[in-house]
Formats: C-alpha cells, structure tokens, sequence
C-alpha cells in the first residue's frame, strides 16, 4: 500500500478511537489491534503529528504515581475524520474501476 495513503489512514484509525472517548498511548493500540494492527514504533509518531496540526489536545493524569498522556480529539479531529469519509467513496470508486478492469483479464 502506498505509505502516504497509509499514513492517511492510520491517523483518521487513531482518530476515530479517540472519538469513542479520550484515551492514552496503550489503550489506543489496543482499541486498534482487532481490526488495525499498530505498533507503539508507529503510534507515537502519528500521535505528535496529530497534535501538532491540532487535531488532537495532551493532558496528563496520575496514574501509579506515574503521570500517564491522555490524548483528546479536537474539532479539528472530527473534522478531519469527515474529510476522510468523504473523500474515501472516491477511493473506492477508483479501486472497485480497477478491479473490473482486472478481472477482465
């Protein structure tokens, strides 16, 4: 798969988990990993570019005397999500083009 369309994907995946409520970094990846395999390697990065382009705020909770990362979707972010649900019936008119035109073969 191309990586950009990829890349594209996987942002609006880590979105749509965030719609579901505010969440951190492990529970992300496991809301993910039944449908959309991701690693933390993968994860984190997405996670600092979302909220770079603001489409997701940071705030931190104790937890275990630890401070843990909770990541909250934006209006930016839901924004994003219905961009994507948009512009994806485009993507599949061009897939289900291509594949007739290889089962013609």
């Amino acid at each position: 798969m191309d990586i950009q369309l990829k890349r594209g994907i996987l942002d609006v995946c880590v979105l749509s988990v965030l719609v579901r409520g505010d969440s951190y970094g492990y529970q992300i990846i496991k809301d993910m990993n039944p449908r959309v395999p991701i690693t933390e390697s993968t994860l984190y990065p997405i996670l600092k570019r979302l909220e770079a382009s603001g489409c997701l705020t940071v705030y931190a909770v104790e937890h275990n005397g630890r401070l843990r990362k909770f990541y909250s979707i934006t209006d930016t972010g839901r924004q994003k999500i219905g961009e994507f649900i948009e512009h994806w019936q485009d993507v599949m008119s061009a897939y289900q083009f291509i594949e007739e035109g290889w089962k013609a073969l």
